[in-house]
């Protein structure tokens, strides 16, 4: 059976020490997080995600979810039970507004928490992460009535919310969604149409759930330019905000995936659904486009969290399974053979996936409290360049965290050998549960294409010059003897990445095949030099720590472990400058029919 050990030590080294959480204390909640209180919450987590979430994983990935003649969906055993100690224990509603019945606390501790649950059982976090997306689309697009009738009881856990964009003939291509929305004289909105893919669409953890709906009103313009966003309950709610009558919305069927079986995947059919317009018509995406950059952040985080809950356990396996002598003479004279860890092809492997994993869970926190400053700040200026910071990276962290998690879940199952094929062990559910982080909430190809298209020229490329300058300015400035092996690798893939950004600037706008043929090496280009960077700080960090007197092995691992990136996995970005340069003629040539 496969375990789950959450990494709090490591997480405390970054909130502490790498980003220094206290110099936040200006902004809005950061000052009730105290060292202690954020001890205390990541301890916490810890033991909920350890004890309650994991053994109910595999629990979840063998039972699946049961739709039942009339409709309603059960989901697998214990999952109702959690679901309520989440809601009782505050775990929703830790970054929710206090207005609203939140904590109030940062959204990076909340971050933090997010991937421990994650690790810990994937398919049931999904529940309470969709319902904080529709949480957030209602506090920015909701009327006032809207906010108060539905998030209160959304973050108390005793209501869901859910996220419906696809339609059976349209994925990423909303301009063509069906979903249509006939205003009544009470200002309400009838909603019919079917959605496929919705994650949480029925389930029996929570009284009600808060559908978020994509529709286009009659007579609405063509195209992404007539979609408006509708919050549709499953249940009605009542003037004094008890529970009604059931809306028109069923579960038509459960949908029979690869993975994260303990997550209701549905198809809903609206059939005159009373709904109410979110913001204002005709603008959807704009509000729903608020809930997809929050799921997107978390569905990075789905991508590092398999990846962390993978390698924990092949580096469990790989000190105990005996299998061979080491190439430099026996490590384990006393036994028949040496554990595999003394295989260097096995350590490259797990280095590997560690070396990721550090790295992503930096990235994941400095790009939380960007989010935090955008939200809380009253700086403008602060405001603005948190703002282009998470524009530019979105794209980057969900697209390059779920491919490389996906690549590290494998490679971990593959240390097990022929057990990773069997499923007692635990190690194929990682991969099938990781598969899907790849996909949905915008493919990866859509990522890139977004990162190259949209977020490169966007504001004059303002966003993408500002993090050159940081990147050139903490390598100039850090240029010692001591940080020469990190910050002289980071300045080579900083140049490449300079060059390739330059090379689509001139190439891609008379040929934007050019753009489209480059933009997933690009992307993966800029995450290993964006992760490059959050090494390049941890280790500066941990050489300071280790002056000061710092005896810690964790904190002397990070020299090593940075090392490993800087000389083993960094130089890849040679190789997708190459590939960006080669451009779009040969991808772009044979004819349909030779394929």
């Amino acid at each position: 059976m496969p375990s789950y050990r959450a990494p709090v030590e490591d997480m405390t080294f970054l909130l502490n020490d790498v980003f220094q959480f206290d110099r936040y204390n200006n902004l809005p909640g950061f000052s009730d997080a105290s060292a202690d209180v954020r001890e205390a919450i990541l301890s916490e987590a810890a033991k909920f995600s350890e004890q309650v979430l994991q053994p109910l994983n595999r629990v979840g990935d063998l039972e699946g979810c049961t739709r039942h003649d009339d409709g309603r969906v059960s989901t697998p055993k214990g999952f109702k039970e959690a679901y309520h100690q989440l809601g009782d224990g505050g775990w929703i509603g830790l970054a929710g507004p206090v207005s609203h019945g939140g904590q109030g606390l940062p959204a990076t501790l909340a971050q933090s928490v997010n991937e421990f649950m994650i690790s810990a059982n994937m398919a049931f976090s999904m529940y309470h992460g969709l319902t904080l997306g529709a949480v957030a689309a209602l506090m920015v697009h909701g009327t006032e009535e809207q906010k108060n009738t539905f998030v209160p009881n959304m973050l108390a856990g005793k209501w869901a919310g859910t996220m419906n964009l696809t339609e059976p003939h349209c994925g990423t291509d909303l301009g063509l969604l069906r979903t249509k929305a006939v205003k009544q004289a009470d200002g309400s909105y009838k909603i019919s149409g079917t959605k496929i893919f919705i994650s949480g669409g029925d389930q029996d953890l929570t009284e009600n759930i808060v559908h978020l709906v994509i529709a286009r009103i009659e007579g609405a313009p063509a195209g992404v330019k007539g979609i408006s966003l509708f919050v549709v309950p499953k249940r009605l709610v009542n003037a004094d905000g008890t529970l009604g009558a059931a809306n028109g919305v069923t579960c038509g069927s459960i949908e029979h995936k690869m993975g994260i079986h303990g997550n209701s995947t549905c198809v809903l059919n609206y059939d005159n659904a009373t709904g109410w317009l979110v913001g204002e018509e005709n603008k959807g995406l704009n509000a729903m486009f608020v809930m997809m950059n929050e799921a997107r952040l978390g569905v990075a985080v789905q991508g590092l969290a398999q990846s962390e809950v993978a390698y924990q356990n092949a580096v469990a396996y790989a000190r105990e399974r005996l299998q061979g002598r080491s190439l430099s003479g026996a490590k384990a004279p006393d036994k028949p053979a040496d554990p595999i860890i003394v295989h260097p092809d096995v350590r490259r492997t797990l280095l590997t996936i560690r070396a990721f994993n550090e790295a992503a869970r930096a990235l994941v926190l400095w790009t939380s409290l960007k989010s935090d400053v955008a939200h809380r700040s009253d700086n403008a200026a602060d405001r603005q360049e948190a703002d282009d910071h998470m524009s530019l990276l979105t794209p980057v962290l969900k697209g390059v965290l779920t491919d490389i998690g996906f690549a590290n879940s494998v490679a971990a199952q593959q240390m097990f050998g022929g057990h990773g094929y069997i499923a007692e062990w635990g190690m194929e559910q990682f991969v099938r549960d990781a598969r899907i982080a790849m996909i949905y909430e915008g493919a990866n190809g859509i990522q890139a294409l977004d990162l190259v298209g949209r977020k490169l020229p966007r504001d004059g490329g303002r966003a993408v010059t500002a993090f050159f300058k940081e990147v050139g300015s903490f390598a100039k400035e850090n240029g010692d003897e001591a940080m020469k092996p990190y910050v002289a690798p980071l300045s080579t893939a900083l140049g490449h990445l300079q060059q390739a950004t330059m090379w689509l600037m001139q190439n891609a706008m008379g040929k934007p095949d050019n753009a489209g043929a480059g933009s997933a090496d690009y992307m993966h280009l800029f995450g290993l030099v964006v992760m490059g960077y959050m090494w390049a700080r941890m280790v500066k960090v941990a050489q300071a720590k280790i002056a000061a007197g710092d005896t810690s092995t964790h904190v002397a691992t990070k020299l090593v472990t940075g090392k490993f990136f800087m000389e083993r996995m960094l130089p890849e970005t040679a190789t997708h400058l190459a590939r960006i340069q080669a451009g779009a003629a040969t991808v772009m040539e044979l004819p349909a029919e030779a394929f």
